[in-house]
């Protein structure tokens, strides 16, 4: 190798370290906690991953991303919830893809990592690639990833092995050393929650034993072999039921432009979803409970807003639920 081989080798290599991020502390307690106060039902998952991403981020990550994780476990639970709030609290800009519309392979691949040349659409970077660009530092959530097509599943492969991502279009390696990678399942749901509960004291186990129902249930080896973390959510009991409920019927009620007036849902209507996901079992999340209210609820609502009320107080009314202005 001559003096200018080993010049250039030298300058590719400082350009790759200064490309790498810089070692970050971070307050695990504090990430933790600003996740549980959002986030009902889930410390150990919280806690877990709190302390995951202090580790990871206390390093000079090397040609991979700051952490690929899999929250996997029954709908309605957090999961999407809680990489939104990771990002929030991290002061991350959050990059959302809703898997189920890359169910087909070459499609779905070229819709996230770009258009060959000569093909439709090669004239622009693809959703994935172009978001990663622009925001490096991003928490990518890829919700209901089982639903995506196994093709696309392996065109992220490079980019949690190798550190990068390749933009069809013009060839261009997008890195993804500075992401942190979320991905959601609902697979596998009734083997998630009894491994949950047999091997809730062994980590170490609860992740093989996981590793081992999501495979049978259709992920490819070398996917989950990229894995760094599983977290199985628990399915929501008791008093989380209504917690998480009345954080839904808030939601709900502010898409319709209106707020919640203090202590202004009656607290029969929660004990009466706690009832009935008691009767459904861990199939119903909290979302199809709160849908049930809103069939209700929605022309109270409605006249409530025509009428320039801002906040309502939610009452149980023979055969449903009403909305009363404040």
């Amino acid at each position: 190798m001559d003096a200018l081989d080993r010049l250039t080798n030298r300058r590719i290599l400082e350009q790759k370290i200064a490309q790498e991020p810089e070692p970050q502390i971070l307050d695990a307690e504090k990430l933790a906690s600003g996740l549980k106060s959002k986030v009902i039902g889930q410390d150990a998952v919280c806690d877990d991953i709190a302390a995951q991403i202090r580790r990871r981020l206390a390093l000079r990550q090397r040609n991979k991303p700051i952490g690929v994780f899999m929250l996997a476990g029954p709908p309605g639970t957090g999961k999407t919830y809680l990489a939104k709030s990771l990002a929030a609290e991290l002061g991350r800009a959050l990059l959302h893809f809703d898997m189920t519309q890359f169910s087909s392979g070459a499609h779905g691949a070229t819709q996230l990592f770009g258009a060959s040349k000569g093909y439709i659409g090669s004239n622009s970077y693809g959703k994935l690639t172009a978001a990663l660009r622009d925001t490096p530092d991003a928490v990518v959530l890829l919700d209901e990833i089982e639903k995506a097509h196994p093709e696309v599943h392996k065109n992220f492969l490079t980019a949690w092995n190798d550190g990068f991502v390749t933009e069809a279009s013009d060839g261009k390696q997008i890195s993804t050393t500075r992401a942190i990678f979320m991905l959601t399942t609902n697979a596998a749901t009734d083997a998630l929650h009894a491994l949950s509960e047999r091997f809730a004291d062994d980590a170490d186990e609860l992740r093989r034993a996981s590793t081992n129902a999501l495979g049978e249930a259709g992920f490819a080896p070398e996917v989950l072999n990229r894995i760094d973390r599983i977290f199985v959510f628990k399915s929501l009991t008791g008093l989380d039921i209504a917690r998480v409920a009345a954080l839904e019927i808030e939601a709900m009620i502010k898409s319709y432009g209106l707020d919640v007036a203090d202590e202004g849902i009656d607290p029969d209507i929660l004990i009466n979803m706690m009832r009935r996901q008691s009767r459904l079992g861990t199939g119903a999340s909290s979302r199809d409970l709160v849908r049930a209210v809103e069939e209700s609820l929605a022309d109270t609502l409605i006249d409530a807003k025509e009428h320039g009320h801002t906040k309502v107080a939610l009452v149980s009314a023979e055969g449903g639920v009403i909305a009363k202005p404040q």
